[in-house]
């Protein structure tokens, strides 16, 4: 037996003894925003936006510092996530966009955690934004775990928030007055009733609820009510110019905003009060000593559709934005809760990423893991028990803008920069310990440590035909 998988089996016999105490395997509920930065949640010191309920949500858990998305963009950090799989090997490592609607799918071969669940006997349900597969093909949702979706299928879609139709399984719904010439049904409120109604049917029996909401992905929309009025007049505004809904709207456009500094607070407080909804119902069905509960966000902060991430310091200070591998690309919040099982008011320095929730959660759900995963279960993290295996390093790379690999190897972040071509290629060098900002690029003063970090690229990256990384 290697020592890994020494320390797999002893991280798995003491969640059992943990879980089986219980008499019932945990109810699993992960709620993943889109584009959201680490810096807009209150629990990571944002002073603009009021987000109440995921705050108290930290309170009640663990937050971690140091947690880190599949990548700095939507499809291929949603694959890491569900494969347990970092981006050079996931199955997707790019945004391919597929007509008439929808991405390029998880294939047939692939396995996800919702997978495992569901085998297991858990009542399984996805409600928001997938974009990992269109209806009918290997990558539908209701194929790879989900007995239950609704929402948008296509993330191309999702950049409308008053869109035509969203999708129930195999059914398309179309939406009664939004044509995208007019505005009637706001899609996350009805995608928020179905994530609610969906854990009042399945109460009696262990059950995963994945809600990766589309907010506050752009364009920024939100409807004219008490979380806009809110921040109508908080802030200096400048309106965004943008592909208004109709005659000469198009599906993946955003429209202008007059006010979008108050729209983005407004979307994001939103955000939190349907996260305050969900954390509600699971103590109205008397479930909440039985229910691990994460939150995240799929990548760093956006600029797209009139969003000011600078204004909010939405990236708490760190460098980079979605699609950057700088740290305010990747580095996300991630807020777990667990009563019985996680103490309270807790903060974690653990190193850890998406490729890591596969492992912990069928950890904690007393599955036993048989597909390859590149992920590391941080259950002894959360529970306090057992030895916390660690990464010897983090990877990450991005097919756009010429390619981009990263490596995290202790204190130091290797990004290599216009990573396709061997002609344009450039290294960029930091002590995070040091430089958690990434201001100063010590590449040329360390040359061995550099090729060092390179081998390591090397060895994580495999090829993909779908998505190759030529080297020229």
């Amino acid at each position: 037996m290697s020592i890994k998988s020494f320390f797999t089996l002893l991280i798995f016999s003491s969640l059992i003894t943990v879980v089986t105490a219980q008499n019932k395997r945990p109810n699993i509920i992960l709620i993943m925003a889109d584009d959201l930065g680490i810096g807009d949640l209150g629990a990571y010191g944002q002073t603009k936006i009021a987000t109440p309920n995921i705050d108290a949500l930290a309170k009640k858990g663990i937050r971690f510092e140091n947690f880190y998305s599949g990548t700095s963009v939507c499809a291929p950090s949603r694959s890491s996530l569900m494969t347990g799989q970092h981006t050079g090997h996931t199955h997707i490592r790019g945004n391919k966009e597929i007509e008439p609607e929808g991405q390029e799918p998880l294939a047939d071969s692939v396995t996800t955690f919702a997978m495992y669940l569901q085998q297991a006997g858990y009542a399984t349900g996805a409600f928001g934004k997938w974009g990992l597969g269109m209806i009918g093909t290997s990558g539908d949702p209701t194929r790879k775990g989900f007995d239950e979706f609704y929402g948008y299928i296509c993330q191309r879609q999702s950049h409308r928030y008053y869109p035509t139709h969203l999708w129930h399984n195999s059914t398309k719904v179309i939406l009664p007055g939004n044509d995208l010439t007019t505005k009637a049904v706001y899609a996350p409120e009805s995608i928020q009733e179905k994530a609610l109604d969906f854990m009042d049917q399945h109460r009696d029996k262990p059950f995963f609820l994945f809600v990766p909401t589309v907010l506050p992905h752009a364009e920024l929309a939100v409807p004219v009510d008490a979380f806009y009025e809110k921040y109508a007049n908080a802030f200096p505004e400048t309106m965004h110019k943008g592909n208004d809904y109709g005659p000469k709207a198009t599906v993946p456009g955003y429209a202008s905003v007059e006010k979008p500094r108050a729209t983005y607070a407004a979307m994001v407080s939103r955000m939190d009060a349907y996260v305050g909804e969900i954390l509600k119902k699971v103590e109205a069905l008397g479930i909440a000593d039985n229910t691990i509960i994460m939150f995240t966000s799929d990548n760093g902060a956006h600029r797209e559709g009139g969003a000011d991430p600078a204004f909010f310091n939405s990236t708490a200070g760190l460098r980079g934005f979605k699609r950057d591998l700088y740290e305010g690309g990747i580095r996300t919040p991630f807020i777990v809760s667990w009563p019985q099982q996680i103490k309270p008011n807790q903060n974690s320095n653990h190193v850890a990423a998406f490729w890591d929730i596969m492992p912990t959660l069928l950890d904690v759900a007393q599955i036993k893991l048989t597909t390859y995963s590149d992920g590391i279960s941080f259950a002894p993290t959360l529970v306090q028990k057992g030895k916390q295996q660690k990464h010897d390093y983090l990877y990450w790379e991005f097919h756009e803008d010429g390619g981009r690999q990263a490596v995290l190897y202790k204190n130091w972040k290797l990004i290599k920069q216009k990573a396709k071509s061997a002609e344009s290629a450039y290294m960029e060098l930091f002590d995070l310990k040091k430089d958690p900002r990434e201001t100063t690029n010590l590449a040329a003063q360390h040359p061995k440590v550099v090729q060092q970090l390179l081998a390591l690229i090397d060895e994580a990256h495999t090829e993909n035909a779908i998505f190759p990384f030529v080297k020229k």
